[in-house]
């Protein structure tokens, strides 16, 4: 079964957004193998640098980078990525099997975005949009959309 993973910093705080996440994984069971990496954000003082912001982002871009998984396509979540329709997003995820890839790895960062190493690593930068949002929403925004994503690519009725 295709595998989708996505990697996040930090946990979901609020219950009602835990509660919309496991909706959308419990749906996702009958698409894919999902996987959700949470990583522990590493804490910068109030008002910091932007060495001691750069160095945060360094830091939890290794350990992002260590938790990709080979054979992935990896899409990072970023302001400057691209927009795109759902049904744009339906296409790719269903391209990845037939361009060989065993799994999409999903990248949202912490409240001050990814490191280069990581956006350099990415295949494809994706934004949701050029508002901004809580990055926590953001995961729950993005199950969302991978399950419309499927429910399009399988002709499912969720979409309209």
């Amino acid at each position: 079964m295709f595998g989708v993973t996505i990697i996040c910093e930090g946990k979901l705080k609020e219950k009602y957004l835990r509660d919309a996440c496991d909706e959308y994984i419990k749906r996702l069971g009958a698409y894919c193998k999902l996987n959700i990496v949470e990583l522990a954000p590493h804490r910068i003082p109030d008002n910091p640098s932007d060495n001691e912001i750069t160095n945060a982002l360094s830091a939890e871009g290794t350990e992002i980078l260590s938790k990709i998984p080979n054979g992935a396509k990896v899409y990072a979540m970023c302001i400057e990525g691209k927009q795109m329709p759902s049904e744009k997003l339906a296409q790719r995820l269903s391209e990845c099997s037939v361009q060989g890839y065993s799994n999409a790895v999903f990248i949202i960062g912490g409240s001050h975005g990814l490191s280069d190493e990581v956006k350099k690593r990415a295949d494809f930068k994706l934004s949701m949009s050029e508002m901004t949002f809580p990055h926590q929403l953001a995961r729950v925004m993005l199950l969302e959309q991978i399950y419309r994503a499927f429910q399009i690519s399988t002709g499912g009725k969720y979409h309209k």
